[in-house]
């Protein structure tokens, strides 16, 4: 037993490290909140975690996500499922760094082994001067219809006309 623990363990350790990173130093962790309680593995727990848009300064995006416990969570092994809540805001004057698509990648994370993913995306409501977050999970062949939004005005600060995202638009 001892020895097909350690073998998934190393595979675990060994295919993570083949996983590029999708964010320049990951999520900063805010807190983790314990669920299910497991006597002798970790417990499953919701975990909340902060943001910053690569592209949009001033805008914070922080989601929650469960992470399984018991022998499978521990090693990294385990098949996360998709209910991620999203909540992003304004916390600072806008300032755009560059153009960017509609439904353009934001975040993305590994919720398995090799093929679920989770993927933040942002768009820009032009009618609303808006930008609107979108979290979901994807999977080659089945894909998840669970998902979240988030809508952030865009707003003055400190006395400034606020940007327009549509001029920020490609194409």
């Amino acid at each position: 037993m001892f020895r097909l623990a350690l073998a998934v363990a190393t595979l675990g350790l060994g295919l993570a490290g083949l996983v590029p990173a999708a964010y320049a130093g990951g999520p900063d962790l805010i807190f983790k909140k314990s669920t299910v309680w497991k006597m002798l593995t970790p417990d499953d727990k919701l975990a909340t975690y902060g943001i910053d848009d690569p592209v949009v300064e001033g805008i914070a995006c922080h989601y929650t996500t469960p992470e399984r416990g018991g022998v499978k969570g521990m090693f990294g092994v385990a098949e996360e499922v998709s209910d991620i809540s999203l909540s992003c805001a304004q916390i600072g004057p806008v300032r755009f760094k560059e153009k960017f698509e509609q439904g353009e990648l934001v975040f993305s994370e590994r919720r398995s082994l090799i093929f679920k993913r989770m993927q933040i995306v942002r768009g820009c409501d032009v009618k609303r001067n808006t930008l609107v977050y979108m979290v979901y999970s994807d999977r080659p062949i089945e894909g998840s219809p669970k998902n979240g939004t988030s809508s952030v005005p865009i707003t003055p600060w400190g006395g400034a006309e606020p940007p327009k995202c549509a001029d920020w638009l490609k194409g």
